[in-house]
């Protein structure tokens, strides 16, 4: 055989090692499975764009899937006083926010003339709907009951989704380790999981005024706070991206699912997941 990999010739990466033959070994696309991932893309209509529409839309939900993965061993690390370990996977989380921002970069190129080809083909499909998208807000606290309906037809979904109300949120961990460790926590507060969305709680406000003021002296819960302030920021950036796109898109019609589209979106940029660890800001 002739080494191609001198100057002028074609480059064979056979000739420094690299496996080439795969009739009996696994390769990439097997080990991916690639060949599942890249046809399921399934448009049903004629439409260019519906594409796009369909791969960042799935593209989201396999980040989804990976920060569920990262936010249910991060609330395990801080029950078990791991917090290194946490801290790791909280940032991790919030890279994977970062990657979701940047998926309405692309739609965004997508204009209401090319959204208006394919859209009735959508039905009463929605991203309001999307079971991993739910998972994530009731494990970060947003706990609303009646978002369980779009998935009784599911049981499967909604197993999963009540299976998530009976754990107690990232923030509930995050206030036991601080009880664990000598501040002040209600015993309403970490008793039970929660099932409605998190309120600012004035003891609360207390425990975290006390961190900041003397970080040195509570760094393991100072730099747990630093980092759900980090997450809720991204989570913040992807809730307004998602209302600037949908309103460069379709403006203030109705969404597919039968909310208020725009309207429904900016109610939801009104949401804080920790609010007196934003508050304490001004309390400093």
């Amino acid at each position: 055989m002739t080494d191609t990999n001198e100057p002028g010739g074609a480059y064979n990466p056979e000739t420094e090692g690299a496996e080439m033959a795969f009739s009996d070994k696994m390769s990439y696309g097997d080990y991916l499975g690639l060949s599942r991932i890249l046809n399921a893309q399934a448009p049903l209509s004629d439409a260019p764009d519906e594409l796009l529409f369909i791969i960042q839309h799935q593209t989201s939900e396999l980040w989804m899937k990976l920060m569920l993965h990262e936010l249910n061993a991060a609330r395990e690390a801080i029950a078990e006083d791991h917090m290194p370990q946490a801290m790791k996977l909280l940032a991790r989380v919030s890279r994977i926010m970062e990657q979701l921002n940047s998926a309405w970069d692309v739609l965004r190129t997508m204009t209401p003339s090319d959204y208006t080809q394919f859209r009735d083909a959508l039905g009463m499909s929605s991203g309001f709907q999307s079971l991993q998208y739910r998972l994530i807000e009731y494990a970060l606290g947003n706990r609303n009951v009646s978002m369980l309906r779009p998935h009784e037809h599911d049981p499967e979904s909604l197993a999963l989704l009540k299976a998530e109300l009976a754990r107690p949120s990232l923030y509930q961990v995050v206030l036991a380790f601080a009880r664990r460790h000598g501040l002040e926590v209600p015993d309403s507060v970490t008793a039970e999981p929660s099932d409605a969305p998190h309120r600012e709680v004035p003891e609360i406000m207390t425990l975290w005024q006390t961190v900041y003021r003397d970080p040195s002296a509570h760094w393991a819960l100072y730099e747990v706070g630093e980092k759900l302030v980090d997450l809720e920021d991204y989570f913040r950036r992807w809730r307004f991206n998602h209302v600037t796109t949908v309103e460069r898109v379709i403006g203030f019609k109705r969404g597919t699912g039968g909310t208020g589209g725009v309207t429904y979106l900016k109610r939801m940029l009104e949401v804080e997941l920790f609010p007196e660890l934003w508050h304490v800001r001004t309390a400093l």
